[in-house]
């Protein structure tokens, strides 16, 4: 199947995340229109090269003019697509840059494919018969609402059977009153009617018995729903809040919730109208019933009802930030957030028949037992109705939260203490259901936070986030983990730690830059990781969360596409190195600024011998004055000004290949004030070999490393 007709396919939530790629860059219509040209194209090769670009472009442009043509000899230019203009598009925004059109077609499809192997591969990876026990469950419950249909159909006939009986009786009643010569033949009648009401009575039993195989299989499906597949979203989403890319829609679950209620209610309609004929029809027993009474069927069938809605409150979007986009679940006093409820059992009969209100630290132990809990109250009250949203969801964004403290409880020097981005805290929803006269309370709760009044404290609020919903895979959540922390297997650390980097630069770590971390982070024998030495100041998570704000504000497209080796330790290096030819360099990230830096180490040869060299650090602070690619390609030695040392980017790409695409345009044109601007250089006055990495205890010491001059 075509990769655009696949995308097609796919629910909403990932169609708009398919538009958002889109988005101010490129047009969706001719994406769509061209979809299969586009696609049979080479466009990674040509983002890398200039004159393939140029054909692919040119070719493009032919391929649009021959469909402009086809629509005008089709009589079709108005029902049509509008090549002409999607032609005057490209012309207009690519022409002079054929290379900037397919590195952007090259990218595009690259992150189709991601968001294609997003619905497949996080469902496999773990359980690989998940689709197939998807699709047994969609079987179970389409089977239980097709008997559901069948059975009202079966009760709507005896409606009628008990309407003819009665009708017969009554009309030969009066016959039998106006005429006594006909009362001898009232027994014979008597039997007739009675073999129907008879008939009536079994039809009614064996309605009876599929009402009570419908009852009994949807108890079966509902353990299913609340105890296996409602559990297991809650843990993919648990994981997707700190960077996994398991599939977190709701779609599922919706549909099955849904069919679910309608099945329940009708149920227990079907039920009552059986009670009603039972009363109103004399031909019958109205005491007729099963080993199980109708009554009891009732009672059975709502409590059934009442546990799936007990159950069918989620919080489909966990609290986050605005301008903290990725990193959820952690608040800041004072600083609007936002946070999405969603009820499961969307059915008309419920729109608009829920009122939720959001509680905060409701009914939260640790509250009253840990010492120096801090207590927060929300800026305002802010109950809402769950109705239909555009994509017809039953659900409530609560977009306008904000939370102030209020005095907690003296603190103490107990052991029994969290500090700040320890302690962990839950927002609550909470609403009544009320159905036949019955009233339960429904609750849903939000993964827990941390409450922050500092972005300082934000990567140690990211830290406890990360630990907590790593260890903690089921409710209910234990909000005081922290003053016993479990520790973390090292395959559980590098697996969270390589979707940080997923998430900020759309790429995970691989093995040898993990086996670089483990032997920096890591100091036990028997494989674990201990909070204490992972979360403190001045520790490894600190230094690696520098290196992600490094590369979301500066690397994030060399990131991307492999340029960048990042954690390669120096001895490492220099075997990488020195088996190369001259002038092989490689990126990795320095192993001393706390706040994140990046350089490069290179290889040169001179009596037959090679010599690896690094240069001092790029902070943030320099890249935001020259990008790296620009740095490199004006980098040069003091004692060869005329000379770029860097060559080939490891093992073997050209500088050019790997970096083009990057380089800032060098020009002499003067600006708007008359002047011509300034280009920056780097130049190293004394190259050495890049230094041992650090050891745990001394990762904040400087490098010792040749220093670069900036000019």
């Amino acid at each position: 199947m075509a990769q655009w007709q696949a995308l097609l396919k796919l629910d909403s939530a990932l169609q708009n995340r398919v538009c958002q790629l889109y988005e101010r860059r490129f047009p969706k219509e001719i994406r769509h229109y061209l979809s299969i040209w586009i696609e049979n194209q080479d466009w990674d090769s040509a983002a890398v090269d200039e004159h393939r670009a140029r054909t692919c472009f040119q070719a493009l442009l032919v391929f649009l003019q021959e469909q402009w043509y086809r629509s005008v000899q089709e009589n079709n230019i108005l029902q049509g697509p509008d090549f002409s203009r999607m032609k005057d598009y490209l012309l207009e925004h690519f022409q002079g840059e054929p290379l900037k059109l397919a590195l952007l077609l090259s990218e595009c499809l690259k992150e189709e494919k991601q968001i294609l192997a997003s619905v497949s591969e996080p469902q496999s990876c773990n359980n690989p018969g998940m689709q197939q026990s998807w699709r047994e469950l969609d079987d179970k419950i389409n089977e239980l609402k097709q008997q559901t249909l069948e059975t009202k159909k079966e009760i709507k006939t005896l409606e009628g059977l008990n309407e003819k009986l009665d009708y017969i009786l009554m009309a030969w009643q009066n016959k039998v009153e106006e005429n006594t010569d006909l009362a001898q033949s009232q027994c014979i009648v008597d039997q007739e009617c009675q073999k129907h009401a008879d008939f009536i009575t079994q039809r009614k039993e064996i309605v009876l018995h599929q009402l009570v195989n419908i009852l009994k299989q949807t108890e079966k499906v509902m353990a299913t729903l609340t105890d296996v597949e409602l559990p297991e979203w809650k843990r993919r989403q648990q994981l997707a809040c700190i960077g996994s890319q398991a599939d977190t829609s709701l779609d599922h679950l919706d549909k099955w919730f849904s069919t679910v209620a309608e099945v329940l209610l009708g149920v227990c309609e079907q039920l009552k109208k059986l009670q009603d004929q039972n009363s109103k029809y004399s031909s019958t027993d109205p005491a007729f019933c099963l080993p199980t009474s109708i009554p009891e069927m009732e009672k059975f069938g709502r409590s059934l009802l009442i546990k799936l809605v007990t159950n069918a409150l989620v919080v489909e979007k966990q609290p986050v930030m605005q301008k903290f986009p990725q990193r959820p679940l952690i608040l800041k006093t004072g600083v609007q957030f936002s946070i999405t409820v969603r009820f499961l059992a969307n059915i008309p009969e419920f729109k608009c028949m829920l009122r939720v209100k959001p509680v905060f630290d409701k009914d939260v132990v640790e509250a009253k037992t840990v010492k120096g809990f801090r207590l927060f109250d929300f800026n305002r009250d802010d109950c809402k109705v769950l109705d239909e949203d555009t994509d017809g969801g039953l659900m409530a964004e609560f977009g306008h939260m904000s939370l102030k403290e209020r005095k907690s409880r003296s603190k103490s020097s107990s052991a029994n203490h969290l500090v700040v981005t320890e302690e962990l805290h839950i927002i609550k929803f909470v609403t009544d259901f009320q159905y036949a006269g019955q009233t339960c309370n429904i609750e849903a709760s939000s993964l827990p936070v941390v409450v922050i009044s500092s972005t300082n404290q934000l990567p140690n609020a990211w830290a406890s986030i990360m630990w907590w919903n790593m260890v903690s895979t089921s409710e209910p959540w234990d909000l005081s983990l922290f003053l016993n922390p479990p520790p973390l297997t090292w395959e559980q650390l590098s697996e969270v730690l390589s979707w940080q980097f997923l998430t900020v630069g759309k790429r995970g770590l691989d093995e040898m830059q993990l086996s670089m971390l483990r032997d920096k982070i890591m100091d036990d024998p028997d494989g674990m990781v201990f909070w204490s030495s992972f979360s403190k100041n001045e520790n490894a998570w600190i230094w690696i969360d520098g290196i992600l704000d490094l590369i979301k504000k500066h690397l994030v497209d060399l990131w991307h596409d492999g340029s960048i080796m990042g954690f390669v330790s120096r001895e490492r290096t220099r075997l990488l190195l020195q088996e190369k030819q001259a002038g092989t360099f490689l990126i990795r990230f320095s192993e001393s600024s706390r706040d994140g830096a990046v350089t490069f180490s290179w290889v040169d040869h001179s009596n037959g011998e090679p010599h690896v060299h690094a240069v001092q650090p790029y902070t943030k602070k320099e890249l935001s004055v020259l990008p790296l690619p620009d740095i490199i390609y004006r980098y040069s030695l003091a004692s060869q000004r005329s000379r770029n040392p860097l060559v080939y980017l490891y093992p073997d790409i050209p500088k050019d290949t790997a970096f083009g695409r990057y380089k800032s345009p060098e020009t002499s044109e003067p600006s708007g004030d008359g002047y011509h601007r300034r280009i920056p250089s780097f130049i190293s006055n004394d190259p050495t070999p890049p230094p041992s990495p650090p050891n745990e205890t001394h990762m904040m010491e400087m490098d010792n490393e040749p220093e670069t001059s900036f000019h």
